[in-house]
Order: structure tokens, then sequence, then C-alpha cells
């Protein structure tokens, strides 16, 4: 339930004054399934989402945690704008996605956001280059920019050397990095990643996670990442969890943050309940163009991404 009056709480992160570059308010979703929800009355609904509030400023690293099943997926592709809330209000980056034209969607992804999956999803017929070069031309920058483009980046993520190989003939770790300078190819404002270390070993996944503590630092780009490694959220500054469609804690360096707007402060887990436990959840289909709605609540994965300028 939302309270009528409600006290807006201090900024998480990025400047002080800086607009939100995520800001959710009561997101509910809901999907048709025969029968309905077991405890839902048979109403022939499955609700993903119960009231979901979120707000990321910008500059923030952000970890979303939970089970499966608890609606992370889901609410990764409304803050994406992949999917609309049943009700609820999604703003990214300024602008109001509901009633927004998919193809000015598609070009608020393509060059805003950067993705980043858990299966790399390059396209193995096109080498290292060509592939952190692809949402350049998708986004009309020139042929010479773009290349220079593609060379600063993948000298950034450590593959210089590797800009003519293909996709199978590089390493777990080697294709992340990729997958990495293709989010950035469009200096996305925003970079959500799904599982980012889902696929590589301890060692290789410690060298992403630097990758992704030093575009923070360095870059001030905001993150958002989902995982089911503890380790990973704990490199996070903001760590928010989620169980049966809500955020139940939202906290920074292990102190819970002021109550989301809308929401009052969740209430702490019985002993032994095993709340305190967390897996990490996988983002949705999406890309930096058109893309399709997921048909389960919290399933779904597409192939390819998009960024910005």
């Amino acid at each position: 339930m939302r309270n009528e009056e409600r006290e807006e709480p201090p900024p998480h992160g990025g400047a002080g004054g800086d607009p939100a570059v995520i800001e959710a308010q009561g997101l509910v979703k809901e999907y048709p399934y025969p029968g309905g929800e077991d405890g839902e009355g048979g109403d022939g609904v499955v609700r993903a989402l119960r009231g979901v509030d979120l707000l990321v400023q910008a500059g923030e690293w952000v970890a979303i945690m939970g089970p499966s099943g608890c609606g992370k997926s889901t609410l990764l592709s409304l803050l994406a704008g992949i999917d609309d809330p049943t009700t609820g209000e999604m703003v990214l980056l300024g602008q109001r996605l509901q009633g927004l034209p998919e193809r000015a969607r598609s070009r608020l992804r393509l060059r805003e956001v950067g993705f980043i999956f858990q299966r790399f999803h390059l396209l193995s017929v096109l080498t290292a280059a060509e592939n952190v070069e692809l949402p350049m031309s998708e986004a009309g920058v020139p042929r010479a920019e773009r290349r220079a483009r593609t060379r600063e980046l993948l000298d950034y993520v450590g593959l210089a050397g590797r800009a003519s190989h293909r996709p199978p003939q590089l390493s777990g770790g080697e294709q992340q990095r990729v997958a990495i300078a293709r989010a950035l190819a469009n200096r996305p404002r925003l970079l959500l990643a799904d599982e980012p270390t889902g696929e590589l070993d301890m060692r290789t996944g410690e060298e992403i996670l630097a990758l992704f503590e030093r575009l923070n630092r360095e870059q001030q780009t905001t993150l958002v990442v989902v995982t089911h490694d503890a380790a990973v959220a704990r490199r996070a500054r903001r760590t928010v969890e989620m169980r049966d469609g809500r955020v139940v804690r939202d906290t920074v360096q292990g102190d819970p943050l002021t109550p989301q707007p809308g929401r009052p402060p969740p209430p702490a887990p019985p002993p032994n309940s095993g709340e305190g436990r967390t897996k990490l959840f996988n983002l949705p289909p999406e890309l930096g163009g058109e893309v399709a709605s997921p048909s389960e609540p919290d399933g779904g994965r597409s192939a390819e991404p998009g960024s910005r300028r």
C-alpha cells in the first residue's frame, strides 16, 4: 500500500541534484495463467511483481539478488523498457516509458543502455572488432569513428591483440571482455549485466569484476548487475534483495537504506528463516534493437546489445 505522505529518500549515489537513471514506482506485473497461481484463488494470473519501488542514481553500482522465480528477470525487462508493467510507472533516464513508441524505446536502449549477458551473445561469424562495431553501425556512427572507437575499447578491456579473432577462437573470459566492449560502444549511461561471471572460472570472474570497478570509478558508469554469486554482490556498492515479487531489503555497505518512496521499511526476517540467503537472477530477453516481450514471468533472454552516443 502506498503512503499518502512520504519522505523522499536521499540520493543513493551520483552527484547531488543529478536526475535519477532509473525511477520505478509501484511496479506490478501480471501474466495470464489458466487456473491461476497457487494461493491466488485461481484468478487466472501469475503476479511476478507486487509493487516494486526502485530508485537508481547516476554513478551507482547496484546488485539485484533473490531466489529463482522472485521476479528479478521480470523487473529487469521493465527497467530496460522491454516490457510494460500492468500498473505502476517506469522512468528511464528521464523518459517515462509507458506510452513511448517502440521505435523510440529501441533508440533509447541503443544509445543510452548497454547490455551484458551471461552467455556473451556474440555473433560467431564476426570478428571481435566487428562485434564491437555493430552497435555503432546501428546508431549511424561514421566508419572511421567506429574503427577508432573499436580499437580504443578493445585496448581498454585488454584485447587489442585479439581484434581479428572470432568468438570460437577466444576463451570465455575473452568473449565476455568483447561483450563488455560491445556494450560500451555507444558510451551508454547505464549498463545492465545478467550473470556476467556465471560462465567464467573464479580468476576470470575476478578480472571481469575488476573491469566493472574500473568502469564505475573512472567513467562513472551506472551499473545494475544480476548475479547468483555473493562475491559479485559484495563488490557492488548497493544490494537490492527480492522475494516473491517484492523488494525486501535495500542496503549500502551493509546498512539498510532509507525506504524507497511509497514503500515502508521491510520487516526484519525471523531468526533462521533463511531470508538473508540469496541466489541471483538472470536477465530477460532484450537488445539495443527491437525486442519481443517475454512470454514467461521470470524467464527468457535474448541476444545482442545496444548502447549510446
